[in-house]
C-alpha cells in the first residue's frame, strides 16, 4: 500500500512540473506596455518561490523511496528508476524557471535604467533651452554677451556618455522586442528634440562668438581713438600755452 501511495505521489508531482512548464515556460509573452513586463516579472518571481516550496516535498519523497528500498527492495526499484526521472525532471524544471526570472528582472533593469537616462538627459535638453532663450534679448554690453557666452558654452560641453547608454539600452530592448513601439516613440521624440536643440545653440554659440569679436574689434578702435586725441588733445594745449599761432603748426595740427 506504502509502495501504491509513493507511485500516485510521484506522478502528481510530474504532473504537476509539466502544468508548471506549461504555464511558466511555454507560453509566449508579447510584453507591449511596461506594465506587462512588470506583471511578467512578478509572476516569474512567484513562479520561482512555488517550484522551490517543491523542494521539500521532493526531499521527503526521496526519502520514503529509499527507505522502502532497503526494507522492500523488490518494491522499491521500480519506484527508485521513477524517482530518478522526477527528481531530474524538478532539477531541470527549477534551473529553467530560475533562468527566466533572472532574465526578466534583467530586461526590467534595462527599461528603469533606459528611464533614468532618458530623465537625467532630458533635464539637459531643458536646461539648453532655457540658456538658449536667455541669449535672445541681451543688453549691447560685452561683459553680458561674454557671460552669456560662457555659460552656454558650459552646457554644451556636457558629455556624450548618458546619450550612448541611451542608444544601447533601448537597441538591446527594441531587438528583444520588448516594449519596441514604446520606446522606438520615446527615442525618436528624444533625438528629433535633441537634434534640434544642439544645433539651435550651436548656432546661437556662433552668433554670440561673432558678436563677442565684434564688440571687441570696437572696442579696441574706441580705444585706440580715445588715446590718439588724448595725444592730440596734449600736443594741441602745448601749441595754445607757447601760443604759437596756427600758421606755424605743421598742416595735420592746422
Amino acid at each position: 500500500e506504502k509502495a501504491v501511495n509513493l507511485k500516485k505521489d510521484l506522478a502528481e508531482m510530474q504532473e504537476w512540473m509539466t502544468q508548471a512548464e506549461e504555464e511558466y515556460l511555454e507560453k509566449d509573452f508579447e510584453y507591449k506596455s511596461p506594465e506587462e513586463l512588470e506583471n511578467a516579472v512578478e509572476e516569474m518571481k512567484r513562479a520561482k518561490e512555488d517550484v522551490l516550496q517543491k523542494e521539500v516535498r521532493v526531499k521527503i519523497l526521496k526519502d520514503n523511496i529509499k527507505m522502502l528500498v532497503t526494507k522492500v527492495p523488490s518494491s522499491g526499484q521500480d519506484l527508485a528508476t521513477e524517482l530518478n526521472v522526477v527528481l531530474e525532471n524538478y532539477q531541470l524544471l527549477c534551473n529553467r524557471i530560475r533562468g527566466k526570472c533572472h532574465t526578466l528582472e534583467e530586461v526590467w533593469s534595462c527599461w528603469i535604467e533606459l528611464l533614468h537616462y532618458l530623465d537625467l538627459e532630458t533635464a539637459w535638453l531643458n536646461n539648453l533651452e532655457e540658456r538658449v532663450q536667455m541669449t535672445g534679448n541681451l543688453p549691447d554690453k560685452l561683459d553680458d554677451v561674454n557671460d552669456a557666452l560662457e555659460s552656454l558654452e558650459s552646457v554644451l560641453r556636457h558629455p556624450a556618455d548618458n546619450r550612448t547608454q541611451i542608444r544601447e539600452l533601448g537597441q538591446t530592448l527594441i531587438d528583444g522586442g520588448i516594449l519596441d513601439d514604446i520606446i522606438s516613440e520615446k527615442l525618436e521624440a528624444f533625438n528629433a528634440r535633441y537634434e534640434e536643440l544642439s544645433h539651435l545653440a550651436v548656432s546661437r554659440q556662433i552668433t554670440l562668438e561673432q558678436q563677442l569679436q565684434t564688440m571687441r574689434e570696437t572696442e579696441h578702435m574706441l580705444q585706440v581713438l580715445q588715446e590718439n586725441l588724448g595725444d592730440l588733445d596734449r600736443q594741441l594745449t602745448s601749441y595754445l600755452t607757447d601760443r604759437i599761432d596756427a600758421f606755424q603748426m605743421p598742416q595735420e595740427a592746422q
